[in-house]
C-alpha cells in the first residue's frame, strides 16, 4: 500500500473526531437492512433497536451468511423478485455494484463522505458506506507459539509455516491440540478458500493497489511459478487442518477450535473477535502473513470488506440516509461500531479503538504499512463460487492431488481468456 493510503487508514482509525445528537431529519418510517455479518448480528440487532425507540423510525434487521447455507446475493435476488428489496443492503465491491447499480442510490453528498477515505466509489461518484475496515492473515495463538518455541517473526513464508507447523504438531498432545490449523474447506465455505485464500495467489507480497496477477489470470495468462508455490501453501494448510473441520466444519465449528485452544492456527479475519470474547478466549494472538510464497512476505490483507447502499427504489430513502449518518456521527452508533461490534472504523471522526485483539493487530499491520490489497472481487461471484471453490473442495477432500489442483486452477483462469 503507499504509504498516503496507510497513513490515511491510520489517521481514521487514531483521529479524535466530533459528536452530534440522536434523532431528527427523517419523517417517521420503517425500513429493512440486510448485510451478511452473522458475526455481529446481536449487536447490530440492539443497536438498531435503540436506534429505533430514539428516532421513531421502525428498522427490521436481517443477518444472512456464515452457517445459514444462504448467500446474501440469492437472498437479495429473491427479494427482488418477490418485490421485498431492502432499504439498505450490502454490496462486497464492483461485481456486486454493477449487479445492482440500476437501483443503488448516488450518495456523494451525504455528510459522513467527508471522513473517510475508503468509501466505495464509481466515477468519483460515492456510492457505499464502508462498514469498517478489515484484515486477514493467520490469526495465530501466541501462547501455544512460545510454548512450542516457535517465534511468530518467523512466520513470513512458505518454509517458516512448515518448519513451524510440523514442530506443533509433533507436540500436539502436550500443547492439548486437536489439530496445528483450524481451516474450513467444505461446499458451503467457499468464501474462505475461493475469496480470501485465493486472495494471496492474487496480491500477496505485491504493491498495495497492484492488480497485475489479477489481469494476467484474467487474460488466461498463467503464472505457473506463483501458482505452484501458491499450491504447496493450500496443501500445507490442508494437510494440517483437522479433517473433520475441513471437510464438513462450518464457521462455528472453524472458529470455536481456535477460541478453546484447540488449533493453533485459524485461517479467519479480524471479524471473528466478537467469537473470541464469546468463548472467553484468554490467550494472546495476532496475525502473521500468509506463507503463500517462497520469499518472505511483510504484510496482510488490508480494505474495507463490504459497502452500506441504499436502494434507489425505497420508500424511505431519507430514513435510510439518516441511519447511516447516525451511525457515523453519534455516540451510540460509534459505540456500536467499536466497542459493541468490535470492528475498525473507517470514519476519521471516530475517536474509539476496538477493543478485540486481532482487530488491534489488523491497527498495527494497517499502521506500518505493512499490508495487501484485496483482489479477489476484481472475480465474479460466479467464478468464485461455481468454478474455483469446488477444486479447492476436492483438493481438501482428497478427491484429487496437488497437481490436479494446479491443473484445475489453470484450466479455470485459461477459460477466462477465451
Amino acid at each position: 500500500m503507499k504509504r498516503s493510503v496507510v497513513l490515511t487508514i491510520a489517521v481514521m482509525i487514531l483521529t479524535a473526531g466530533l459528536f452530534i445528537g440522536c434523532g431528527g431529519g427523517a419523517e417517521e418510517a420503517s425500513i429493512t437492512l440486510m448485510q451478511n455479518k452473522p458475526e455481529i448480528d446481536a449487536m447490530l440487532q440492539d443497536y438498531s433497536s435503540a436506534w429505533s425507540e430514539e428516532t421513531g423510525i421502525d428498522i427490521t434487521v436481517k443477518s444472512v451468511g456464515g452457517s445459514s447455507g444462504t448467500s446474501l446475493g440469492q437472498q437479495l435476488r429473491a427479494d427482488y423478485t418477490a418485490g421485498e428489496m431492502p432499504d439498505i443492503f450490502v454490496i462486497a465491491g464492483i461485481e456486486d455494484y454493477r449487479e445492482w447499480e440500476s437501483i443503488i442510490l448516488d450518495l456523494s453528498d451525504e455528510p459522513w463522505t467527508e471522513e473517510t477515505s475508503v468509501a466505495f466509489t464509481v466515477d468519483g461518484n460515492v456510492y457505499g458506506f464502508p462498514v469498517a475496515i478489515e484484515g486477514w492473515g493467520m490469526a495465530y495463538n501466541a501462547d501455544i507459539l512460545e510454548e512450542a518455541g516457535v517465534d511468530p517473526a518467523s512466520l513470513v513464508n512458505y518454509d517458516g509455516y512448515r518448519a513451524a507447523f510440523e514442530k506443533i504438531d509433533g507436540m500436539k498432545s502436550e500443547l492439548g491440540l486437536d489439530s496445528v490449523v483450524s481451516m474450513a474447506a467444505s461446499a458451503d465455505m467457499g468464501w474462505v478458500t475461493a475469496h480470501h485464500n485465493f486472495n494471496s495467489l492474487l496480491s500477496n507480497g505485491l504493491p498495495y493497489g497492484d492488480t497485475s496477477v489479477v489481469e494476467a489470470l484474467q487474460a488466461g495468462n498463467v503464472d505457473q511459478q506463483r501458482l505452484s508455490e501458491y499450491a504447496d501453501w493450500v496443501e500445507l494448510l490442508f494437510s494440517y487442518a483437522d479433517r473433520g473441520v475441513l471437510t464438513t466444519g462450518n464457521y462455528d465449528a472453524q472458529v470455536g477450535a481456535f477460541a478453546t485452544g484447540k488449533a493453533a492456527f485459524l485461517h479467519q479475519g479480524n471479524w471473528v473477535d466478537p467469537n473470541m470474547d464469546a468463548a472467553n478466549a484468554d490467550f494472546e494472538m495476532g496475525f502473521a502473513p500468509h506463507g503463500s510464497m517462497r520469499e518472505a512476505t511483510e504484510g496482510i490483507f488490508v480494505s474495507a470488506p463490504s459497502f452500506y447502499v441504499i436502494n434507489a427504489e425505497s420508500e424511505n430513502i431519507e430514513a435510510a440516509r439518516q441511519y447511516l449518518n447516525d451511525m457515523v456521527f453519534t455516540e451510540a452508533g460509534q459505540e456500536f461500531m467499536v466497542e459493541d461490534a468490535g470492528m475498525i472504523p473507517a470514519y476519521a471522526n471516530v475517536d474509539l479503538n476496538p477493543a478485540g485483539q486481532l482487530s488491534r493487530s489488523v491497527q498495527e499491520w494497517a499502521s506500518d504499512g505493512n499490508v495487501y490489497a484485496w483482489n479477489q472481487y476484481q472475480f465474479s461471484g460466479e467464478f468464485r463460487d461455481q468454478t474455483l471453490a469446488p477444486i479447492y473442495n476436492q483438493f481438501a477432500a482428497g478427491q484429487i492431488n496437488k497437481q490436479e489442483f494446479v491443473d484445475g486452477m489453470t484450466a479455470a483462469f485459461e477459460s477466462l481468456g477465451g
